[in-house]
């Protein structure tokens, strides 16, 4: 069982582990209109890929509930407007589109019943997606404990635990699973600018697990590689196209350059809700830019003049030649993945 949980379902609201406090406090917000949701996802309140799907599809179906009407025609355009204005949260995690149309196809399929049983499946779906993903990500990690040895150094960049997921974790948890297998190695935390999603949730988490670590400025990473010290490098995602191109936190493209010069394996870990089957290469995925405030503010302090100019590009694309696998819980794919990923891609469709 998880020490904590990202997100729940509890007595007809949405209860929500806030991110943005750890690791000074922990806080759970208690939200009960899906718009409180959507500002959640949008502040970081609640982040990682398939946690924003499980975010997303809890605050389609809150909004449902408040949805004031009998009339199945008019439920359905209100549904449609709500799925709409949560899609807008944000555009790079492809899991928060999946989940949305997940929920859409519920009222789809069930249209002919009455809008009270409509909204208590919707309900019921939501919470068998959070539970499908904690079983997801646990088939997943157990695919992927593989890669990890006894005596390894492992590089991670960002947070992928239980806290960027409905539970359990996708790089964090291939981690987590080869910890509860026996095996016993470290972790190089990178510290993650200019949000520290390393510095303040991964080490959190990792302490929590008992996990030992090391946390490391971003611009480390390659002097540890160049000593020898890294062993692997393992990441999340937050989309990836149909070619392995992959979409995940900014400075993973630079860590998979790295890794290549020096010969390091360099893994990627998403369930198969994080494809986008229907990109062909990473070019095509949607980088979100965010508040240029997060780059010029370290934990609400000004770190640079005032009306500093700041470019804050949320994600980077790491192209497919420079990664080593990909694992999902479907198993651990390898390059070439015009191959490897097109049973995978049968499975989705």
């Amino acid at each position: 069982m998880n020490p904590y949980s990202s997100i729940c379902w509890h007595n007809n609201h949405v209860r929500l582990l806030d991110q943005r406090r750890l690791p000074r406090e922990e806080v759970y917000l208690e939200t009960r209109d899906y718009r409180e949701v959507i500002e959640a996802i949008r502040t970081l309140a609640i982040r990682g890929a398939p946690a924003l799907g499980v975010a997303a599809a809890m605050a389609a179906a809150l909004g449902a509930l408040e949805t004031d009407t009998d009339d199945p025609q008019r439920f359905q355009e209100r549904f449609s407007e709500v799925c709409r204005e949560i899609a807008q949260a944000r555009p790079t995690a492809v899991n928060l589109f999946w989940a949305l149309a997940r929920m859409q196809k519920v009222v789809r399929e069930h249209a002919a019943l009455p809008v009270a049983e409509i909204k208590n499946r919707l309900v019921a779906e939501a919470q068998i997606l959070l539970k499908e993903d904690e079983t997801i990500n646990r088939r997943l990690a157990q695919n992927g404990q593989v890669v990890i040895h006894d005596g390894n150094r492992v590089l991670t960049h960002c947070n992928t635990g239980a806290l960027a997921t409905g539970a359990y974790g996708t790089a964090l948890g291939v981690m987590r699973a080869a910890w509860e297998a026996g095996k016993r190695f470290t972790v190089w935390v990178d510290e993650t600018r200019p949000l520290l999603q390393g510095a303040r949730l991964t080490t959190w988490e990792l302490g929590k697990l008992g996990i030992p670590y090391t946390l490391i400025p971003d611009g480390a990473a390659a002097t540890l590689m160049r000593q020898k010290k890294v062993d692997l490098v393992i990441v999340g995602a937050d989309r990836i196209a149909a070619n392995g191109d992959t979409a995940n936190k900014i400075g993973t493209y630079g860590l998979a350059v790295l890794a290549r010069y020096h010969d390091i394996p360099f893994y990627v870990a998403a369930p198969l809700s994080t494809f986008d089957f229907n990109l062909t290469h990473g070019d095509q995925i949607p980088v979100e830019e965010r508040d240029p405030e997060e780059v010029t503010r370290l934990c609400g302090q000004e770190v640079a003049p005032p009306k500093t100019p700041a470019l804050n590009l949320a994600f980077d694309v790491t192209p497919n030649d420079l990664i080593s696998g990909i694992i999902t819980e479907a198993g651990l794919a390898q390059p070439p993945y015009s191959s490897s990923l097109k049973l995978w891609r049968k499975s989705k469709e």
